[in-house]
């Protein structure tokens, strides 16, 4: 009798574990397929010529990745072939963040987005809200996922301070004159909600991101260095004195600044040495029309006029 009852048990167990798998097995079919359409949908919006079809993809693309993010344990696929969005992971499994971007006709940009928490096989995600165009004085300013300052993040910096958050390294096209780059600050309230913007930078004591702002045609090293807790980063400056009004000037003058991370805050370090830096790709984000990355060398030092 014992041991017709044990046989039971495993064959009870057995049916559990391979229905456990089947159903696996059945998610990650369905993931697939929610990928393939997410990547036709991506280069659409991407590339399509046509401002309302671009717009089209974009909202289709956007229910399909809902859709896909409500399979369950969805938050364990990487989605990896899906180039045209940005997909990060915090260092602590918390949750991760997919961003995008569509241009519009005038050659500005909206961005898109949201943030999955690893919740299991539930899914629970925040939105992100382009907010840009509103903001009256974007660097100083504490929002939530509503009211985002729109960007396409290609880095994620976890920073172990008395109230934990994360630094953000963002691409964000801006219009036909310029494009930015910013510091993006996210933590989270004591209701897991997304906060967006904290004072954590030294040298601007209003500041709760940074932001960058150059010419279109230059491009802009902004990256993490691990070994030195260091975000490093192009100083920009005008062609000349009379255009230090106008930011779509600006451009990289072969010198470097950067943030380093003490006790929870980053401390503004100037005119830094590149030499003492890894000699590494650039982290830097490249729009996903052009469908590759051309590694940049880091110059020289110079000496600022």
């Amino acid at each position: 009798m014992r041991s017709f009852c044990i046989f039971i048990l495993l064959i009870c167990v057995g049916g559990r574990a391979f229905s456990q798998h089947s159903d696996e097995l059945a998610n990650l079919k369905k993931l697939r397929v929610y990928q393939d359409s997410l990547i036709i949908l991506g280069k659409k919006f991407v590339n399509d010529t046509d401002d309302l079809e671009r717009k089209n993809a974009n909202y289709r693309f956007i229910r399909t990745l809902v859709s896909a993010l409500k399979v369950p344990h969805s938050f364990n696929y990487p989605f990896d072939s899906l180039k045209t969005v940005s997909i990060l992971n915090s260092p602590d499994s918390r949750f991760r963040v997919f961003t995008w971007h569509v241009m519009n006709q005038d050659g500005s940009y909206r961005y898109f987005g949201t943030v999955q928490m690893n919740t299991g096989d539930k899914l629970l995600m925040y939105p992100l809200e382009d907010y840009t165009p509103f903001f009256k004085n974007s660097r100083d300013t504490v929002t939530d996922n509503r009211h985002w300052y729109g960007a396409q993040y290609y880095k994620i910096i976890r920073v172990a301070a008395s109230k934990p958050y994360y630094a953000l390294l963002g691409w964000k096209g801006n219009n036909i004159r310029s494009t930015k780059k910013v510091i993006e600050i996210l933590s989270f309230d004591r209701d897991d909600h997304p906060v967006l913007g904290m004072p954590v930078f030294n040298n601007k004591k209003d500041a709760k991101r940074i932001i960058f702002e150059y010419t279109r045609q230059a491009s802009m090293l902004l990256r993490y260095v691990p070994e030195q807790n260091l975000i490093v980063f192009d100083h920009l400056s005008p062609p000349d004195d009379k255009m230090k009004d106008r930011p779509e000037t600006y451009g990289p003058d072969l010198t470097y600044d950067g943030y380093r991370l003490q006790n929870g805050s980053w401390f503004f370090v100037e005119n830094m040495d590149m030499r003492n830096i890894p000699q590494q790709v650039d982290d830097g984000f490249v729009d996903p029309k052009i469908q590759s990355r051309s590694d940049r060398k880091l110059l020289p030092q110079r000496k600022r006029n």
